[in-house]
């Protein structure tokens, strides 16, 4: 029974995700309507907001260390598109890789100081307060929701899965869903950094 639970909530978030890509990817005005100016507090323990990283593409992924799987593979995905532009001979420092905590209760600067380890050197990873965290996540339309369940130490969080792609200016461009492979988003970076 646990199985098939754990599949079915697997089988809901696919859908979610693919029905929220579809209205970002369709909507002509988007980029009005998703991004905003943030502040939140970086695993090195520094305070950054958007403002930091303007002339910059911001690669966004909201997720939390303590996934069990869609969000390290995800950051996982993100590292592997970076590393096969880097292998072409692209400078990739126009691209900054950001991981956006929605566990800001065990997402600790020490915890993510931690975790950033295990993907693209520049990644940065912020956390904040609840309430930090949820302003962001609101202005950028990223759902979470704390989850127990039956079974699992603690607590897991629902949230949706997709790496945003912010211009310069911090205006949305576009997003890579579970769909994407490295591939296809390191093709996709290429003309913004040509």
């Amino acid at each position: 029974m646990k199985v098939i639970r754990i599949v079915a909530w697997a089988a809901v978030a696919a859908v979610a995700i693919f029905m929220l890509a579809q209205k970002f990817t369709s909507s002509k005005d988007v980029g009005a309507a998703l991004g905003g100016d943030f502040t939140l507090t970086a695993h090195t323990g520094e305070r950054m907001s958007n403002e930091d990283f303007r002339g910059k593409y911001m690669l966004i992924y909201f997720g939390y260390s303590f996934c069990p799987d869609v969000c390290p593979l995800e950051l996982a995905k993100m590292t592997r598109a970076l590393q096969l532009l880097e292998d072409e001979g692209f400078d990739t420092s126009p691209l900054q890789p950001l991981f956006i905590t929605v566990d800001p209760e065990r997402d600790t600067v020490e915890a993510l100081d931690d975790y950033v380890t295990d993907f693209h050197p520049r990644l940065i990873a912020l956390t904040g307060t609840m309430e930090e965290i949820q302003d962001v996540a609101q202005k950028y339309r990223v759902y979470f929701k704390k989850r127990v369940q039956e079974g699992v130490d603690g607590y897991l969080m629902d949230h949706q899965s997709f790496i945003l792609v912010m211009d310069p200016k911090g205006e949305y461009q576009s997003l890579f869903s579970a769909r994407d492979n490295p591939e296809d988003m390191a093709n996709a970076l290429k003309p913004v950094l040509k």
